[in-house]
């Protein structure tokens, strides 16, 4: 599986798609499609810093 970081990271701290797509400024449509393959570096630093934010916030 793709990018397991990034989804082991949002289930363990209960982040759902659509809060990290709103955070990172995208539809959850656009999220899914992007996390099917290997992030590039500009938008896996896009999708960390909003998680990042998201666990911090709650």
């Amino acid at each position: 599986m793709k990018n397991i970081e990034i989804r082991q990271k949002m289930l363990g701290n209960n982040i759902k798609s659509y809060e990290l797509a709103a955070s990172v400024g995208i539809f959850p449509s656009t999220l899914s499609v992007w996390l099917r393959t290997e992030l590039n570096d500009e938008r896996r630093e896009r999708v960390e810093k909003a998680l990042d934010q998201l666990i911090n916030n709650k």
